[in-house]
């Protein structure tokens, strides 16, 4: 049996499958190893009845996550893995590589995460080029959900969202300046109350303070990200994996024309991509 994981920092989307056949696909607490300890992955592992009825009979885990860029940090995901399934190989890598398999396959070209974090990366037919862009939700992440949530956060403080939005905002949100600050400078996981704020950008996705958000960080991130990659690397056709590119994907695709770039894929949920890869490969 085989599991495949592909995980944020809030949740990991697991599937398991044994000679070609789905087993079971399922939701799990998200594991990221430059923010959770070893002891915080374990329990993670444990709360899932799904995981501990089929530990043992998991041969290989392929695991892609956030944060899990260094060896340092793979080294932890795979100590706790190798703990707890006994029987396996685990393979760890970061997110992008995930994204780059579940888009290019074994092709060459240029991948970008939009999701709760974001980052871009080229893919060159066996290993992401070590320029990929993940700087992190202080330094970065352009156009993610984190950085979304940090605008509209903004404009709620200084007060200079249009009346309707602040409205609606407040009544879903009971905020006040105190608790915001608090939130963000003295949570352990201040990116996590960033993200939080996903289901009302969602919600109001037509609105055009919204839209605006949106396309400014679409924006940034592929002039500070994307042109270069195609000026490095060539005119590779983009692809994105990610909640957010999914989401506001006629933001996404109106600010790639503007710059003439072509999009190729835009995936939600990059796990299904990713189980047939190595089905295919088994």
């Amino acid at each position: 049996m085989i599991a495949i994981v592909y995980s944020g920092s809030k949740f990991s989307d697991w599937r398991l499958a044994n000679k070609g056949k789905v087993i079971t696909g399922f939701k799990a607490m998200g594991i990221n190893p430059n923010l959770h300890d070893e002891r915080h992955i374990f329990q993670s592992l444990n709360k899932s009845n799904n995981l501990i009825n089929h530990a043992e009979a998991i041969k290989r885990i392929y695991f892609f996550g956030a944060g899990s860029s260094s060896p340092e940090r793979k080294d932890k995901v795979q100590k706790v893995f190798s703990g707890f399934f006994k029987n396996a190989r685990v393979f760890v890598d970061q997110d992008i590589v995930g994204a780059a398999l579940a888009t290019l396959g074994d092709n060459k070209g240029i991948v970008g995460i939009l999701g709760s974090g974001s980052n871009a990366g080229f893919y060159n037919g066996k290993k992401m080029m070590d320029d990929s862009y993940g700087l992190g939700y202080i330094l970065a992440d352009e156009g993610s959900s984190n950085w979304i949530g940090r605008q509209l956060l903004k404009s709620f403080l200084t007060e200079t969202m249009p009346d309707d939005i602040y409205d609606l905002f407040t009544e879903k949100h009971s905020l006040d300046r105190k608790q915001v600050l608090e939130k963000v400078y003295n949570n352990p996981n201040p990116n996590s109350f960033l993200t939080s704020f996903s289901d009302f950008v969602e919600e109001n996705a037509m609105h055009p303070f919204i839209r605006q958000i949106v396309a400014h960080g679409f924006e940034l991130f592929i002039q500070t990200y994307m042109l270069p990659l195609q000026k490095k690397y060539g005119e590779y056709p983009l692809n994105f994996t990610g909640s957010v590119a999914a989401t506001h994907e006629r933001v996404l695709q109106d600010v790639a024309r503007k710059h003439r770039l072509q999009i190729d894929q835009i995936i939600h949920e990059p796990i299904h991509n990713l189980l047939n890869y190595y089905i295919k490969k088994t």
